[in-house]
């Protein structure tokens, strides 16, 4: 890449973490400039259709959706993380698509005022992560010794659970081994760490606080 991109972001967006990660195993040097999506500058509105993080900007070229990002950073950067087999690769995209689906539940969790609702996410959770227990092989990775853009996409839905459990037990991942060791090599990897600001934890709980949803006012935090 000739020119050094620029990562708009937001610091608690899942989405933006995915395409950190995967220019930070690449070894890509970037800016990165978070925004208030609360209230979103004029110059962000103009590049970004759908007035959402993340976008890259390369240039004069500007990229948004977070798929698109990481699908032009591994056609144009090495090492590729995608499969090199056809069928292969598309069960990898199919799987980043579940994994967005998981952040969908995951965002319920933080924000409903609605028990019902609540629980039918910690559900559907439960569901999500059993399945990729079924898929899981002997690790470490989602595709065993070799890191992906699915590790890409898990890692920032994981992240949410280590300030989630110091709230509560949510059980999504009870009995679910592979899955609890898959989450803690990705917490460890350095590419995962570095994707977020150093006080993470304290800003999403003060998200938390901010939502005043059914996982504060259902659980005591204790931080």
């Amino acid at each position: 890449m000739s020119q050094m991109p620029t990562l708009i972001s937001f610091d608690l967006c899942p989405y933006v973490q995915r395409a950190a990660i995967v220019l930070a195993e690449k070894d890509v040097a970037f800016e990165r400039v978070d925004i208030d999506l609360e209230n979103k500058p004029d110059w962000f509105l103009k590049i970004s259709p759908r007035g959402k993080v993340p976008v890259l900007r390369v240039g004069d070229d500007v990229l948004f959706e977070s798929a698109a990002i990481v699908e032009y950073l591994d056609e144009t950067e090495t090492p590729r993380l995608h499969p090199e087999n056809p069928v292969t690769r598309a069960r990898h995209r199919a799987w980043m698509e579940f994994g967005s689906a998981a952040l969908s539940d995951i965002w319920t969790l933080e924000t409903t005022k609605d028990e019902a609702t609540f629980d039918a996410a910690i559900i559907a959770l439960k569901e999500k992560f059993a399945r990729i227990e079924n898929e899981l092989g002997e690790g470490p990775f989602f595709a065993g010794n070799r890191f992906t853009i699915v590790d890409a996409v898990f890692a920032p839905a994981f992240r949410y659970f280590d300030v989630f459990d110091e709230i509560a037990d949510l059980g999504v991942f009870d009995g679910l081994t592979r899955t609890q060791k898959w989450r803690k090599t990705l917490a460890e990897r350095a590419s995962v760490r570095e994707a977020v600001v150093h006080d993470y934890p304290e800003r999403l709980k003060r998200f938390l606080e901010k939502k005043d949803g059914v996982i504060l006012r259902r659980h005591a935090v204790t931080a």
